[in-house]
């Protein structure tokens, strides 16, 4: 396996992704201004999945019911069209080639990229699931590509020293309780340690429950049903982001005592906004899911923190020897791989179905 070379730091934009109907006619998207690159604004995520549903009365004319019965069942469809919408965390997959043709239609620079990204992506994988964007991207697709595989839980999952941890980083580090809750949970900075300390639970015990199921297609929908479980999927991504901040202060606490740290670190820590692990908190992990995405080098920290290595083929990279980028650079051998598709470092998608050719 090819493996791409690590973004240099504070190259990417920082604006929420946007749908933009102009998208459709291949036009290319606004550059992020010079000086949002340097300083390496959000990589959120944005957009909703869409899902296209024909409704035969808008194409066609019935001729055994009236009007007013047409234009019910055409607000209906529209409604329940809405509804699963809102419920899909991750869509059904579809052909990779047709996904590309209908979102990519033009023949600008940037479409004429896009298209021959994806065909070289379609040379691994011959499917995508389209994720859906809302600022928890980046650890939804990681996520839900981790718990999908074919694999027993990553012996960290099994600690029984994990629940056990926000309770002993809260005591030690009073700033946590700044931590501020998911979008889909209530509660007060009391009630902090307990409500992290059962999303661990939750995501040990789906985790584990998934790797015991024997076939790709019992796990795999076990998996779709976990990640249109608000309640639950909310949970998880608490979860993971209170084992990236465990991370961070593991890795700042060993560079101030001058031990070798990955290099990432050094600049996850170089930015005015996140100088130790108190400002990476409050300006970064606090924002994932409420205003932002991750950034690129804070994938790096999600690599570490649930013990995978990702790679993204990172679509307007391409020809570029940062097509595929590699989280961490240098993984360990051990490490489980996942893989994420991006257009443009604000959206992660999903590629399923490894084609024959290219299977071990």
């Amino acid at each position: 396996m090819s493996r791409g070379t690590m973004p240099q730091p504070g190259a990417w934009p920082g604006a929420s992704r946007a749908e933009k109907p102009a998208r459709e006619a291949g036009a290319a998207s606004p550059g992020p201004a010079r000086a949002a690159a340097r300083e390496g604004g959000k990589a959120a995520a944005g957009g909703q999945p869409r899902i296209a549903v024909r409704c035969p009365a808008e194409h066609e004319e019935d001729m055994y019911r009236d009007a007013d019965e047409i234009e019910k069942e055409k607000e209906l469809l529209t409604h329940e069209r809405g509804l699963s919408e809102a419920r899909l965390s991750v869509a059904p997959e579809m052909d990779i080639m047709d996904y590309c043709k209908k979102e990519w239609r033009g023949n600008t620079q940037k479409a004429t990229c896009m298209k021959k990204g994806y065909e070289e992506v379609s040379q691994k994988f011959t499917s995508i699931r389209r994720v859906r964007g809302d600022n928890y991207c980046a650890l939804r697709a990681t996520l839900f590509q981790a718990m999908s595989q074919p694999a027993a839980p990553p012996p960290w999952l099994q600690d029984p020293e994990l629940t056990l941890l926000p309770e002993k980083l809260i005591s030690k580090y009073n700033w946590i309780k700044q931590w501020k809750l998911g979008l889909k949970f209530e509660g007060k900075s009391e009630d902090l340690v307990d409500k992290i300390k059962e999303s661990l639970t939750l995501l040990r015990k789906k985790w584990a429950g998934l790797a015991e199921l024997r076939t790709a297609e019992a796990r795999q929908i076990a998996c779709d049903e976990l990640f249109t479980n608000e309640e639950e999927e909310y949970s998880l991504y608490e979860a993971v982001k209170f084992l990236m901040l465990n991370r961070a202060i593991e890795l700042y606490d060993d560079k101030e005592k001058g031990k070798e740290v990955p290099f990432f670190s050094v600049l996850l820590f170089a930015r005015d906004t996140s100088n130790d692990p108190g400002q990476l908190l409050r300006n970064h992990l606090n924002q994932v899911g409420h205003t932002g995405g991750l950034e690129q080098v804070e994938m790096f920290l999600l690599a570490y923190a649930v013990r995978h290595t990702i790679q993204v083929y990172r679509l307007s990279k391409y020809s570029t020897e940062e097509f595929l980028t590699v989280y961490p650079t240098d993984p360990p051998l051990d490490w489980p791989v996942v893989t994420l598709i991006a257009e443009d470092d604000r959206h992660y998608n999903v590629p399923v179905r490894v084609c024959d050719e290219t299977r071990l």
